[in-house]
């Protein structure tokens, strides 16, 4: 946790949201997108690790999360007023233009904004998040649908907001202690800190209605959203994630010609968390390249 008072703590107005966020360091600018339930600290050691490198790491809470601006209902949640907020972060943060890395529900926005507007950004690193249409691909003909389940749960109003905070968040301990492998990702009081940003005023609901925007997209799309990636990019991936196959990982030039998969065979889902080392050096050298 050391260095992290030299962090700077910013909101952004990016058009139609503000958005809380940490910047530290100063070089070619690297937005870095967090997943669910997290927000901006799941990615203190890449922080430190890029600032150090000679990049300036910018860190948003995605809207919605921890102190981030949460516009009501689950229409505001549509990947597409995601990606907009990412794109406005990138022209007023960035010159227009940034590297570009992310993680979980941060990945979903990432790929598409880089389907979107390949303008903005110049290289891509995904974390533990499948391509949308690999998802699409293998999400009804095997076991992934079991793994997804807990996506449906995400669709009932109000009650997967009471199963999550009941008992001060202890499903949130349960989670991280569960799956998150690196041993010092959590032993500093870390887990209080994820624990105070989900309960902000609004905060979980927005987070859910991630997921139920998305059921409504799926529905409405079929997957007609999808378009190539060309700009470069890069997927690592923790083998031993339990809601993601491995499979997620694979067959994806159709749709990124110009990818690069690395995987972790030891690590799970947090992979930024279980091997920070192992992320931060890829980070570096695909993005200084």
């Amino acid at each position: 946790m050391t260095g992290h008072d030299c962090w700077k703590h910013e909101d952004v107005d990016v058009g139609s949201v503000r958005l809380h966020l940490v910047r530290a360091g100063a070089g070619r600018p690297v937005i870095l997108l967090h997943g669910f339930p997290d927000f901006w600290l799941s990615w203190r050691y890449q922080i430190a690790a890029l600032s150090a490198a000679g990049f300036e790491a910018i860190a948003p809470d995605l809207r919605g999360y921890n102190t981030s601006e949460k516009p009501a209902g689950v229409a505001a949640y549509d990947v597409d007023l995601l990606v907009a907020d990412i794109v406005g972060l990138a022209d007023r943060l960035c010159g227009g233009r940034a590297l570009l890395v992310a993680h979980d529900w941060g990945g979903i926005v990432a790929w598409y904004a880089a389907m979107q507007h390949p303008e903005r950004f110049e290289k891509l690193v995904v974390i533990n998040s499948p391509h949308p249409a690999a998802f699409a691909r293998d999400f009804w003909r095997s076991e992934q649908f079991l793994r997804s389940f807990y996506m449906f749960l995400f669709q009932i109003p109000r009650l997967p907001e009471a199963l999550i905070r009941a008992r001060n968040f202890r499903s949130l301990e349960r989670l991280y202690a569960r799956e998150v492998a690196g041993r010092d990702a959590f032993a500093h009081g870390e887990v209080e800190l994820y624990k105070r940003a989900l309960g902000q005023p609004g905060a979980l609901t927005s987070a859910l209605n991630f997921y139920r925007a998305a059921f409504r997209r799926a529905r409405r799309t079929r997957g007609s959203d999808v378009a190539p990636i060309r700009i470069p990019t890069l997927l690592l991936w923790g083998d031993r994630d339990p809601h993601l196959r491995r499979s997620l990982a694979s067959g994806l030039e159709q749709w990124v010609p110009d990818i690069t998969v690395r995987h972790s065979p030891s690590s799970g889902h947090w992979l930024q968390l279980d091997e920070p080392d192992f992320v931060s050096r890829e980070l570096i050298q695909f993005l200084g390249n």
